[in-house]
């Protein structure tokens, strides 16, 4: 989806052009006088990730227009990139896919003398962004991790722990997300292994747990309706994004109440989403002022506050937080980075697509 945020519908316009108008028009165009490229910043991004809000002020600020498109998935971003699709001067990748992209020349480098806001980025983060620690070519946008939710009134008595999944009286009430690296790696952990494994034997073993223990009690594995079927009551307990189900279940104040949210304290697989430059972006000033906007932190904490995210990534917005987090900055504490595990990403594969997923 593309938002526009300051375009006006035409069809708004009544009545018939004047030619007085027409002639303007006219001249504007072939004089170059009316907006032009370095007049609008063009973004590529994760489906519900930036508030409209936030956009709008920085609109406004700037006197700019933003077009924002968004992905569902790293993926999908790459490919849509790497084939040519570009036009974008600012895209959102997850840390293993800022190395990748890095790696093959696709970002500009960042010029940190015009990011007056760098210091308003907690340490903690910068240590994890192992893939950039530097920023020579990312800033840091997010710090998160997928949680399990769980319903109270269905499941009062349980463990916060990934093998909650192995529950033989919830089968056919949870789900966990359709995510390769998401799921290896919490049984990975689960087994003591790092969620970045390259060892064929650990992988095999959470190939096993997964597919053996886990599976068998789950409708499904679901990245994209969790929250509704959590919402509906469908089921009980579900892997997925905090943010996400507290959107489906907001205006039922009953399963608010009777939901719990939380990250293993033995940790899992977390992201850092970075706002990274591609290369070639005609708008690479505004690009940096846009990176900047971000780390203001009464915009970083309007940003946290419309998805219930603690604000991970900029350590005094905190202080303007109205909005209670779903889940905190220490329980992010022991997870572990996803991180590009190169040829190894081949055994995931035969483990995912082969053996877990077959048949279904």
């Amino acid at each position: 989806m593309i938002n526009f945020h300051n375009f006006k519908a035409a069809s708004r316009a009544s009545g018939v052009l004047t030619a007085a108008f027409i002639t303007v028009a006219a001249v504007a165009l072939f004089c170059g006088c009316s907006k032009g490229q370095n007049d609008r910043l063009y973004i590529y991004n994760w489906t519900y990730y930036t508030p409209d809000s936030v956009i709008q002020k920085f609109e406004k600020e700037y006197n700019v227009s933003v077009i924002y498109d968004e992905f569902a998935s790293n993926e999908d971003m790459y490919a849509k990139i790497k084939a040519g699709g570009s036009g974008y001067d600012i895209v959102f990748p997850s840390g293993d896919y800022v190395s990748i992209m890095s790696s093959q020349g696709m970002f500009e480098k960042i010029d940190k003398s015009k990011l007056s806001n760098l210091r308003n980025i907690d340490p903690l983060v910068l240590q994890k962004a192992v893939y950039d620690p530097g920023m020579e070519y990312s800033v840091p946008y997010y710090w998160g991790a997928s949680a399990v939710a769980v319903n109270t009134a269905m499941v009062p008595s349980f463990e916060k722990d990934w093998n909650i999944f192995s529950r033989v009286d919830l089968k056919g009430r949870m789900t966990m997300l359709d995510d390769m690296r998401e799921v290896l790696g919490d049984a990975l952990v689960t087994l003591g292994f790092s969620v970045n494994s390259r060892n064929p034997a650990e992988i095999e073993a959470a190939r096993d747990l997964v597919n053996n223990i886990w599976k068998p009690n789950l409708v499904k594995f679901d990245a994209e309706a969790f929250g509704k079927g959590y919402a509906n009551g469908n089921f009980w307990v579900v892997q997925g994004y905090a943010e996400v189900v507290y959107e489906e279940i907001m205006d039922n104040q009953q399963l608010v109440d009777s939901t719990v949210f939380f990250i293993p304290k033995i940790g899992g697989p977390a992201y850092i989403d970075s706002m990274c430059i591609l290369k070639g972006a005609k708008n690479i000033d505004l690009a940096h002022k846009f990176i900047d906007f971000i780390h203001r932190p009464e915009i970083y904490a309007e940003f946290c506050d419309t998805f219930h995210f603690p604000a991970t990534a900029n350590v005094p917005a905190r202080e303007f937080l109205r909005e209670k987090p779903l889940y905190s900055v220490d329980d992010l504490a022991n997870t572990e980075l996803k991180e590009d595990v190169g040829e190894s990403l081949e055994l995931y594969n035969e483990a995912w697509f082969d053996s877990i997923r077959v048949g279904e």
